[in-house]
């Protein structure tokens, strides 16, 4: 036999990218045309073939090997003409028919196990090998398992539809009945069939956090504990800071006070400054980092940017920044990194109205803070009736890392916090 190098063929612009997949091992048996490995740029995935057909004596490349053309590959044995030519004609009738049938028979049984040992070898990698690094990053942000997802690529690759579709069949499964019964009623008439009707596109934004509410609500068992803090003192000091040059009033909204008061109690409860571990089971990463996540009202959808290091940041500091987060999101100017790695999200409709609602934790954070719009109560206070500034608050929590318990003694120490004790305090 004849062994020849088999190298990276001329690739275009790819140039030193990642081996994703090696797709065969040492001793399988080839034909032209079938995959050896799978590379990927930023920009997209390549198959590359045989050119021959052959035998693999040894195999030159891993995953993770940074390739570019010429590069080899691995080396194969390649068959003769003559035993391919004897191999493709048929079987003649003689004294000696049944040893040949027996000798191919043989044969065809050895080629059946090697290929069955590659597929075993293969199946060994997959957990390496089933899905690019890509795909597995964009699993994790959902919070998906990718070895539970069935890969629609050759040998159960997984691309990115896979996981959409695996998320999409849970959410679909676990709702399935109630489908099915409202399904009649859904497709019987179109809108329009009632009157004049508008069809538009949802907001870019609002499809993209559309995946990440619908992991979160499906995988998360949310509780929300609700309560008030009493702001009273905090609202009359926030009201009375003035610039020390100018004397001017500061222009600071309450919620640059809730962001610190907030991380003074993430320091106290570390278990609310977590993610529960999606690769290894029974494992959850506790951060020393405060990142507050911001709920931020656009117009073009709902974008949370995080408040970097609030624990070393004054009140003045926080609000500057508050309104930078603000303006980059309303204009499309924030960086994608800026909307992930949060301790902790707060979600804020005090500009807006209502009271008390159901926030949905923003994975993989374990708990939000819902703040409702302030308002003067009459509170039973020291054996009397008197007018406070009572602020609703919504802490919904991932029950699968904090129970009722804990929660409440967050929130209790998060009133306090915003009390009039401590309203000072926060603003050094």
């Amino acid at each position: 036999m004849t062994e020849i190098d088999i190298k990276v063929p001329n690739i275009g612009d790819f140039k030193d990218v990642e081996v994703i997949e090696v797709l065969v091992s040492e001793g399988q048996t080839l034909k032209k045309n079938d995959p050896l490995i799978t590379i990927e740029s930023d920009k997209s995935s390549v198959e590359i073939p045989s050119n021959f057909n052959g035998k693999i004596k040894t195999i030159k490349i891993k995953v993770g090997d940074k390739v570019s053309e010429g590069d080899l590959i691995l080396i194969l044995e390649k068959t003769s003409e003559t035993t391919e030519k004897t191999q493709k004609k048929p079987l003649e009738k003689n004294a000696n028919e049944k040893p040949l049938i027996e000798k191919e028979s043989k044969k065809i049984q050895t080629i059946k196990i090697e290929n069955e040992k590659s597929f075993s070898n293969q199946n060994k990698i997959s957990n390496i090998s089933s899905a690019s690094p890509k795909v597995r990053k964009f699993a994790r942000e959902l919070g998906v398992d990718i070895n539970q997802v069935i890969g629609s690529e050759r040998k159960g690759r997984v691309i990115e539809s896979d996981v959409k579709l695996f998320v999409a069949s849970r959410s679909n499964n676990s709702t399935n009945n109630e489908k099915k019964n409202n399904e009649n009623i859904k497709q019987e008439y179109a809108h329009s069939e009632f009157g004049e009707v508008i069809i538009k596109d949802i907001p870019r934004v609002k499809r993209l956090s559309s995946k990440y509410l619908m992991n979160s609500w499906t995988n998360i068992p949310h509780v929300t504990n609700h309560d008030e803090a009493d702001i009273t003192e905090l609202e009359e000091f926030r009201t009375s800071l003035t610039d020390m040059y100018t004397g001017e009033r500061k222009k600071i909204t309450p919620l640059a006070f809730i962001v610190k008061a907030l991380t003074t109690s993430l320091k106290k409860f570390p278990n609310f400054n977590s993610s529960i571990d999606e690769i290894e089971e029974g494992k959850m990463t506790i951060k020393k980092y405060y990142h507050i996540g911001i709920a931020v009202d656009t117009p073009h959808g709902l974008m949370v940017p995080k408040l970097r290091d609030a624990e070393n940041k004054n009140i003045n500091l926080i609000s500057s920044e508050l309104k930078d987060l603000s303006n980059q999101c309303r204009n499309l100017k924030i960086d994608k990194k800026e909307l992930f790695g949060g301790s902790m999200t707060i979600t804020s409709l005090g500009g807006i109205g209502g009271s008390f609602f159901t926030p949905i934790i923003n994975y993989p954070e374990v708990a939000i803070l819902g703040i409702g719009k302030s308002e003067k109560k009459q509170v039973f206070l020291d054996g009397k009736f008197v007018t406070r500034t009572m602020l609703p608050l919504s802490l919904s929590y991932d029950h699968r890392i904090i129970d009722g318990a804990e929660a409440a003694r967050f929130n209790n120490d998060l009133k306090e916090n915003l009390g009039k004790n401590f309203a000072y305090k926060l603003a050094v």
